[in-house]
C-alpha cells in the first residue's frame, strides 16, 4: 500500500491532518510510520517550533536538521537562558540566527527568544531570507535600528529590549548619522523601553506607515529626541496596545488624542491614568470601534459615561477586573449603543454580582450582541445569566469560563435561547455536569467549537462532536 500512494498525494494528506497536539483520539504521528513518510512529512511542513540549549544543539546539528524542511515559512526558536546575565548578546543566539538564515531561505516569519542577537547575523538574515515579513527578536543596548533598511518586505517587528551598559556609553555608542527613511513596517511591538533609552528617534521618524503599535512593560518612549519624534508614527495608527506601561500611559494617550484620527482599537492593561484616559476619551477625534481595558483601580463610571457620549460607533467593549465601575455606567453604555455594540466582555467584574438585574437590562438593550464573555464571575448564578440569554438571540460566541455558580440549567438555556451559537467556553464551571455537555452538543445546531473540561467529555459527546464536525478544546 505504501508504494502505491505517490509522494504528492501523501503530502496533500499530511497537509489536511490535524496537528499531533490535537485532542482528536484518532490523531497519529505519521512521521513514525516509515523513513519515507518522515521525509515527506517534513517536506510538507511550513511551520516549526523548537526549544534549544547550547549543550544539546551544536550549530551543525541545527543546520542539518532544518535542511529537512525545505518549505519552512514560519520558524520559532526558544533558547534556554545561559548561566551569565541574559542581558548581553548571546553567541548561541547569533549562531542559531545564522543557521536559520542559511537553512531556511523561504522564511516569512521568524521568532528567536529570549537571548539578544547582534547586528552581523541580522545582516546575514536579510540576505539569505529576502521574503521575511515578520521578525521577533531581543536586542541589547546600545540600540540601533538602521539594520531594518536591509529588510524591504518586513511588515511586523517585535523587539524585547534587554538592559545593559552604562547610560554614558550607551549614548555615545548609539549615535549614528541621522537620515530620513521610510520603513514598510505596519506592526511594531516593543517591550522593556526605559526612560532615556537612546536609538528610538530614528525608528519613530521612519515608521510613517505604522498601523499597529504595542508597548509592553515600558517606562518611556526613549530619550528627549525620541519623545519629540514619536508623533511621526501616529498619523496612520489604527490599533494601540499598552500593557504595564503606567509611567508613560498619560503621555501616549495625550499624543494619540492630539495626533491620531484613524485609531479604531485601544487596549490598556495593568497600569493606566484616570486623567489621561478621560482626556483621551473626551478629546479624541477618532472613531473608536474597540475598547479593551483591564484597570482595576483606574476605571470609573465617568469614563464609561464619556465613552457612551463620544464613541457612539463602538462595536466592542471589553472590561476586565474593573472594580470601581457600577451598573449606572454600563446601563448608559447599553442605551447609547443598543444597535452598535456587538461584543461585550465583563471578565471578573464584581459589578455583575453586586447589582442584581444588571445583566437582564444589558441583554434587553444590546439586541445585536454577537460575542459575550462573562468569564471568572464566580458568583454568577443561573437566574441572572438565563434572564440575559433570553434576549441575546444573535449570540455566536459565548464564554463563561470559571463561572462556578452556573449549573446544567444555564447550559439548557444556551441552546434554547441562542440558536446561532458557534463557539462556547464552559471550562472550569463546577456546577455543569457531563450530561449537560452531552445534551448541548446534541442540540446546538450551529456549534463549531466547544471548550470544556476533559472530565466532562463522555464517549457519546465525543461521538456526536465528531459526526457534527465540532472542534473540542480541553
Amino acid at each position: 500500500m505504501d508504494t502505491i500512494i505517490c509522494d504528492e498525494l501523501l503530502e496533500e494528506v499530511f497537509h489536511r491532518l490535524p496537528p499531533p497536539s490535537s485532542s482528536s483520539p484518532t490523531t497519529t504521528d505519521v512521521s513514525l510510520v516509515s523513513k519515507r513518510w518522515l521525509r515527506l512529512h517534513r517536506s510538507s511542513q511550513s511551520t516549526l517550533s523548537l526549544h534549544l540549549s547550547p549543550s544539546t544543539c551544536p550549530p551543525t546539528s541545527l543546520s542539518s536538521f532544518l535542511s529537512h524542511f525545505p518549505y519552512l515559512s514560519s520558524l520559532s526558536l526558544t533558547t534556554t537562558p545561559s548561566l551569565p546575565a541574559d542581558d548581553a548578546v548571546s553567541p548561541f543566539s547569533d549562531t542559531l540566527l545564522l543557521s536559520a538564515a542559511s537553512s531556511c531561505p523561504k522564511l516569512i516569519h521568524l521568532r528567536l527568544s529570549p537571548s539578544p542577537v547582534s547586528f552581523f547575523p541580522l545582516l546575514s538574515l536579510s540576505t539569505s531570507c529576502p521574503r521575511l515579513a515578520s521578525l521577533s527578536i531581543s536586542l541589547s543596548k546600545p540600540l540601533s535600528f538602521h539594520w531594518l533598511l536591509f529588510f524591504p518586505l518586513l511588515k511586523t517587528l517585535t523587539v524585547v529590549v534587554s538592559p545593559s551598559l552604562a547610560a554614558e556609553y550607551e549614548r555615545a555608542a548609539s549615535k549614528a548619522k541621522c537620515f530620513d527613511a521610510e520603513l514598510k513596517l505596519q506592526t511594531l511591538v516593543l517591550s522593556g523601553i526605559r526612560c532615556g533609552d537612546c536609538g528610538f528617534d530614528w525608528l519613530w521618524r521612519s515608521c510613517k506607515k505604522l498601523k499597529k503599535l504595542q508597548l509592553h512593560s515600558c517606562e518611556g518612549i526613549g530619550d528627549d529626541t525620541s519623545v519629540s519624534s514619536f508623533v511621526n508614527c501616529l498619523k496612520c495608527l489604527q490599533e494601540v496596545e499598552l500593557r504595564s506601561c503606567r509611567p508613560m500611559v498619560n503621555d501616549v494617550l495625550s499624543k494619540l488624542a492630539e495626533n491620531c484620527a484613524s485609531l479604531s482599537s485601544l487596549v490598556v492593561y495593568d497600569g493606566g491614568s484616570r486623567e489621561g484616559l478621560l482626556h483621551f476619551i473626551t478629546h479624541s477625534r477618532c472613531d473608536l470601534r474597540k475598547l479593551d481595558l483591564r484597570l482595576p483601580l483606574d476605571l470609573e463610571n465617568n469614563h464609561l459615561l464619556a465613552v457612551a457620549e463620544n464613541f457612539v460607533s463602538l462595536s466592542s467593549l471589553r472590561l476586565q477586573s474593573c472594580c470601581l465601575v457600577t451598573g449606572e455606567g454600563l446601563k448608559t453604555i447599553g442605551l447609547a449603543m443598543s444597535n452598535e455594540l456587538e461584543e461585550l466582555a465583563l471578565i471578573n467584574c464584581d459589578v455583575v454580582e453586586r447589582e442584581p438585574g444588571l445583566l437582564t437590562t444589558l441583554g434587553q438593550s444590546l439586541r445585536n450582541l454577537r460575542k459575550l464573555d462573562l468569564s471568572y464571575n464566580e458568583m454568577l448564578v443561573d437566574k441572572e445569566f438565563i434572564s440575559m440569554l433570553v434576549s441575546c438571540n444573535c449570540l455566536r460566541e459565548l464564554k463563561v469560563r470559571g463561572c462556578r455558580g452556573l449549573t446544567n440549567a444555564s447550559v439548557v438555556s444556551m441552546f434554547k435561547s441562542c440558536k446561532q451559537l458557534e463557539s462556547v467556553d464552559i471550562r472550569d464551571c463546577r456546577g455543569i455536569e457531563a450530561e449537560a455537555v452531552e445534551l448541548f452538543v446534541l442540540n446546538c445546531v450551529g456549534l463549531r467549537q466547544i471548550h470544556v473540561d476533559e472530565s466532562k467529555l463522555s464517549d457519546v459527546t465525543r461521538s456526536w462532536a465528531s459526526k457534527k464536525f465540532v472542534e473540542v478544546v480541553v
